[in-house]
């Protein structure tokens, strides 16, 4: 995330924040997301990207190959633009809640991810 310029974040958190809000209010709170199931397929997708990084870059394609179910997974909520892909990253890490529990599986796991989602985000959205 450190190469992309801070006007530019501003406008990925601006996104997700404007797509989440609007996705809320369509689904009744995202009564459609079976979440236990969720939680459950991000905890075990955690646990192999955590294998990756203190060894690996980002732009891996096992890595991405992960970051691919990571979106896949979050598109059960809403299909988020490449905007707000990118500030769900940039989320992670401001969130003190978010951050203490993607650090939970590797100290680095927020700043990995970040990222692995940026790149994700601008070679396939």
């Amino acid at each position: 995330m450190n190469k992309l310029s801070n006007d530019y974040l501003a406008r990925c958190k601006k996104a997700l924040n404007a797509e989440q809000t609007h996705s809320l209010s369509t689904t009744k709170n995202w009564a459609h997301v079976n979440r236990e199931l969720v939680h459950q397929d991000w905890d075990v997708l955690y646990k192999k990207l955590a294998v990756y990084a203190d060894e690996t870059t980002a732009d891996n394609v096992n890595v991405q190959a992960l970051i691919k179910e990571h979106f896949e997974i979050a598109c059960r909520f809403y299909t988020p633009s490449k905007e707000a892909y990118i500030g769900m990253g940039i989320f992670y890490k401001e969130n003190e809640d978010m951050k203490k529990f993607h650090n939970s599986y590797h100290p680095k796991m927020v700043d990995y991810l970040g990222d692995a989602i940026v790149h994700y985000a601008g070679n396939h959205l």
